[in-house]
């Protein structure tokens, strides 16, 4: 069984992309539209997450081996034992994006963080590879 591996950072194109859309964007807002410069600011608010994970290359990212699954995002860790993961859960949001969570024997659910599930195609794989089974849900507001 060869080890799955799956990593990314928060410094990449597509959070530098969307930050500078937005804040062009709400530029645009205040200088064509009128826009009170106060409350674009407040909407600006909002990219603060993306531009801290643009400085500090926060890493991400979930590993398997012969003991079980592991992840990480910046300074959380995780690591469940495969004996005691049931199934894995993927549910496709209302925003296209993938929530992975480990459905425990216990019935409880432990989920990955946002930022370390890796595409959901490729992680399919490498879990039904290794006999662990896999649940997919499809736009269920809740679950």
């Amino acid at each position: 069984m060869t080890p799955y591996a799956f990593e990314t950072t928060g410094r990449n194109r597509a959070t530098l992309i969307t930050v500078l859309v937005v804040w062009g964007v709400l530029a645009l807002a205040v200088l064509w539209l009128d826009a009170a410069p106060w409350l674009m600011a407040v909407f600006a608010l909002a990219t603060v997450p993306a531009l801290i994970d643009l400085v500090t290359g926060r890493r991400s990212g979930v590993r398997l081996d012969p003991e079980g699954l592991h992840w990480f995002s910046g300074r959380r860790t995780g690591d469940i034992a495969w004996p005691r993961i049931a199934h894995i859960r993927l549910d496709t949001r209302l925003d296209f994006s993938i929530r992975a969570s480990a459905v425990l024997t216990t019935g409880r659910k432990v989920r990955l963080p946002l930022e370390a599930t890796p595409p959901s195609e490729d992680f399919e794989e490498a879990l039904t590879s290794r006999g662990i089974k896999v649940e997919r849900h499809h736009f269920s507001l809740l679950g």
